[in-house]
């Protein structure tokens, strides 16, 4: 081991001096001096982009791995530079239990067929998530990660050079102010009547030594202003490197963008599609459902899935080529509330549980514990119902309401 007293103690002496300016300009018993302020507001800049940059990459790790725990694997396995593992994404994971349930249920069966559609679906959405995760860590975590990392120790550590070059700097300032105070005392020492020649001569002495002292620490002072003004030109120079690290990070951001709405759209796209597919198999398993309820002297068309918000006993009515009591609307047109008419049979009282604000024309308004009468129709969603009260009518959500017998 190479140990250097001397260099180890002229270090610990540099430090100490370092301390105690610092000290004192904290104080406010020593002069600072201060940086140029383009340099100033170079820094603060940086600073913020530090700052958020950091807080951002945190909160997007939190976005793509919400499980603290497999964020701690992973940095371990980064930081011991080994591939981190694959790791099966949730909706995977669902989907190979609804299939394992599938086959212990019973392929052919309507529940194990319909596990196995939906798992299906499910791995898909899965890998989904799983190419958006990788595309995000690839195109904007890292790009945030290699900053915080890279660039930003860099100008870290030259910041911290330039702020002990500062430090030396108004040392250097303070020993000559303070040599220069001990020459003029010195100068003014010596009496030119004084008889007594031997006190002339050692004021005179140290005048000299005091002349010599003040040219070595202005020599120091023009050294360590050199190295100030180099370190703050490179320093400088770095900080406005923030620019192009915006710049980066903005593309890296449309990136990450774009890899978040093809993950949606993909999803979208596939929940269209096994919509489709579970309306297609509920229209195959219970086809005209209600067909036996309807009057066999009319030409009937019930809506073929079962609806879960019917109410129990009860038959919703059909759209008869007849004049039949129940909806009037085209054929292919759009439900329309206004002209629902309440059938017949069907209807039932409900409770309010809950205050509900209409969002629009179509539904109605309720207060909690009121009574108001609901009924189903066909084409609805099945989460909701049509209620009256009085003369107002309009959809009302189901889970807000409990039926009464």
């Amino acid at each position: 081991m190479d140990f250097n007293l001397k260099k180890l103690t002229s270090d610990a002496g540099v430090f100490f001096t370092r301390a105690v300016q610092f000290t004192e300009e904290k104080l406010g018993s020593a002069e600072k001096t201060e940086l140029d302020a383009h340099l100033e507001n170079l820094i603060a800049r940086a600073d913020c982009t530090k700052n958020w940059t950091e807080k951002i990459f945190r909160q997007t790790e939190v976005l793509l791995q919400p499980n603290p725990s497999a964020r701690i694997e992973e940095f371990f396995y980064e930081k011991l530079d080994k591939k981190i593992p694959s790791r099966t994404t949730n909706g995977e994971l669902l989907g190979q239990y609804m299939l394992d349930a599938a086959k212990d249920f019973g392929p052919g069966t309507p529940y194990g067929s319909t596990l196995i559609t939906v798992g299906e679906y499910q791995s898909r959405l899965g890998g989904a998530e799983r190419e958006f995760l990788q595309t995000s860590a690839i195109n904007f975590l890292t790009p945030l990660r290699n900053f915080l990392e890279g660039d930003w120790r860099t100008i870290s550590k030259e910041r911290r050079l330039l702020e002990n070059r500062r430090l030396d700097l108004d040392i250097c300032k303070a020993r000559v102010k303070k040599a220069k105070q001990a020459e003029a005392k010195a100068a003014a020492e010596p009496d030119f009547q004084e008889t007594r020649p031997r006190n002339y001569v050692l004021s005179a002495s140290a005048s000299a030594l005091w002349s010599e002292e003040v040219d070595k620490a202005e020599q120091e002072l023009r050294v360590a202003q050199t190295e100030f003004d180099r370190q703050a030109e490179v320093t400088r120079l770095l900080l406005e490197g923030i620019s192009s690290t915006h710049v980066n990070h903005l593309r890296c951001l449309h990136e990450f963008v774009e890899a978040q709405a093809t993950y949606y759209a993909q999803c979208h796209q596939y929940m269209q599609e096994l919509q489709k597919e579970l309306s297609s198999a509920n229209s195959d398993t219970y086809p005209n459902s209600f067909a036996s309820n309807a009057n066999p002297s009319t030409s009937a068309t019930c809506p073929s899935p079962v609806s879960s918000a019917t109410l129990p006993g009860v038959s919703p009515p059909c759209l008869a080529s007849t004049s039949t009591p129940g909806i009037a609307r085209e054929p292919s047109g759009p439900l329309k509330i206004q002209d629902v008419q309440q059938p017949s049979t069907g209807h039932r009282k409900a409770k309010v549980l809950y205050d509900y604000d209409a969002h629009d024309t179509s539904e109605l308004s309720l207060l909690a514990d009121e009574l108001i009468t609901v009924y189903t129709v066909p084409g609805m969603d099945p989460d909701w119902l049509v209620g009256e009260r009085g003369n107002q009518k309009g959809k009302v959500p189901v889970t807000y309401l409990e039926l009464l017998s």
